[in-house]
């Protein structure tokens, strides 16, 4: 008989091993991501191992560099929104909140294979069955990762306290050139404040920074607009990368002749002026009083030249 809910051991970031969850029933709504192993020299990029909740694939935005490109490129329907069976998603979320193997608190990511508010505006939002599902523990936390702005369905909950939001954002020339069909980012960070205000964890993604002309301009520009409006509760910065497979399934390849160099999850920017986009933008943070910052997919040589303990991270997928 299939075990409910599977564990295993993992090492950790910070070198220590930990018997986690590995996955829920048959692995195919809640599983963990490993993909990133644990970095063992200067350009191995750091990502934490943290469980998804696969409840859609797809997203309805084209962006340029968009991974999903490449993840979803053997199939049919590549990476057209699908929504997977309600009642399974359900059934898997039940068995990992009757599961007492595990009482460490975690974050279920509902943002690594699609956009989580892609449902919003359909007869079933995923937004009330998952947070019905979650109100009466507190254990787990849903983190949304999303560009959408439709927040109205997040607005009519009564208690947020189980409920994370994330919004990728980006400087409004790089947006206007290569997020085909998203929302502009002013508009993203309205829908961010409203749910700031009504109480709820708002974080945001700075991701992926591409070194435009007057780059410095422009992303001034966005970290303004955020403190404008609000003091997100965590900001985790990413650069400009591609995994082959994402570029090789890019229409737009406009992008790519920015990737200079190797790492082992796929080009990257140069790492000098990675750094010296780092450097000006937690400089720009700092100014703004605020100093909960992290990066993303970023090799440990970035870490350290920026003088940042990747071993005691808390990015965007962690708590």
């Amino acid at each position: 008989m299939m075990a409910k809910v599977s564990i295993s051991e993992y090492e950790q970031l910070s070198g220590k091993k930990k018997i986690q969850i590995q996955k829920v029933r048959d692995g195919s709504i809640i599983t963990r991501f490993d993909r990133t192993p644990i970095p063992s020299c200067g350009t191995d990029v750091v990502c934490p191992h943290f469980l998804q909740l696969k409840w859609a694939t797809g997203c309805p935005y084209n962006c340029a560099w968009c991974y999903l490109q490449g993840t979803f490129r053997l199939q049919e329907y590549k990476k057209t929104p699908r929504i997977k069976d309600m009642e399974k998603m359900e059934t898997a979320v039940r068995s990992l909140l009757e599961d007492e193997q595990n009482k460490v608190p975690e974050i279920l990511n509902s943002g690594e294979l699609s956009d989580s508010l892609l449902s919003e505006e359909s007869e079933d939002p995923f937004s009330k069955r998952i947070l019905k599902l979650l109100e009466c523990q507190d254990r787990y936390k849903v983190l949304f990762v999303t560009k959408s702005i439709n927040v109205n369905n997040l607005l009519t909950v009564a208690n947020p306290e189980n409920c994370i939001i994330s919004f990728s954002v980006n400087a409004l020339a790089v947006s206007k050139r290569w997020e085909h069909g998203a929302p502009d980012p002013i508009s993203r960070l309205d829908a961010a404040k409203k749910l700031a205000d009504a109480g709820f964890e708002v974080r945001l993604r700075l991701d992926p920074m591409v070194p435009i002309e007057n780059w410095k301009e422009e992303y001034d520009s966005l970290v303004d607009s955020i403190f404008e409006r609000f003091t997100p509760d965590r900001i985790t910065m990413g650069s400009l990368r591609g995994l082959q497979s994402t570029i090789n399934n890019s229409p737009d390849k406009t992008w790519i002749p920015y990737l200079k160099e190797l790492s082992n999850w796929g080009r990257k920017v140069d790492k000098e002026i990675r750094l010296e986009m780092y450097r000006y933008l937690i400089d720009k943070l700092k100014e703004k009083g605020f100093e909960d910052f992290a990066l993303c997919k970023e090799t440990v040589d970035c870490w350290n030249a920026l003088g940042l303990d990747y071993k005691k991270i808390s990015c965007n997928c962690t708590l």
